[in-house]
């Protein structure tokens, strides 16, 4: 009879390790999820805090393309104001923040758009500084977003494989949301567009 206890306590000491030891490498995942959150959103905000210096910059020099500037503007206030909380990431809080990222890139794109029509600004060391730094974080984003959807797909392997998802049903390690390329990166650009 001692025999039979000693034998299932053993096995129950067995099974709480076993447990803990995927609750532990869970948490582990989950903690690499929440610092490429942390990553994608300092690059994003790296690019924003160049924004003022770069409106400033053309400001000086493009003085007919107030609206152009003011929509700039505008989307880097609405994409510094959403953030994401990694701890509950979700797939439509993931998308909120994208969509406002995405105005940004678009209005930034139009910016750059109607630069070309001022040669001297397209010469001036500032702006080639600032542009060179703002490719260097668009960079730093599309590597950021790439090492958070590989570290959401670890995440989201380890979440749902047998016998690791009994644990991670037990404490609430659901599965989370990746980057996707928006629609507008989806469409090739229309290239005699750029020739009219």
């Amino acid at each position: 009879m001692k025999k039979g206890i000693i034998v299932i306590i053993g096995l129950l000491v067995l099974l709480v390790v076993w447990g803990l030891g995927i609750y532990n490498g869970l948490v582990s995942k989950q903690e690499s999820v929440e610092k490429a959150v942390g990553n994608v959103q300092t690059a994003y905000q790296k690019r924003a805090d160049l924004i003022p210096n770069l409106v400033a910059t053309v400001k000086n020099y493009a003085e007919y393309e107030a609206g152009t500037l003011t929509a700039v503007v505008e989307a880097r206030a609405k994409a510094t104001s959403v953030t994401l909380d990694a701890s509950n990431l979700t797939e439509e809080s993931l998308k909120t923040f994208q969509a406002a990222q995405d105005q940004m890139s678009s209005a930034l794109s139009r910016l750059l758009v109607t630069v070309e029509q001022y040669p001297d600004l397209k010469a001036n060391q500032n702006y080639l500084d600032l542009q060179s730094q703002l490719e260097g974080c668009e960079n730093t984003i599309a590597n950021a977003r790439r090492e958070f959807n590989e570290t959401a797909r670890e995440y989201n392997t380890a979440v749902r494989r047998f016998p690791a998802s009994i644990i991670a049903g037990m404490f609430g390690f659901d599965k989370k949301p990746y980057f996707e390329a928006s629609e507008a990166a989806q469409q090739a650009p229309d290239v005699k567009d750029l020739f009219q």
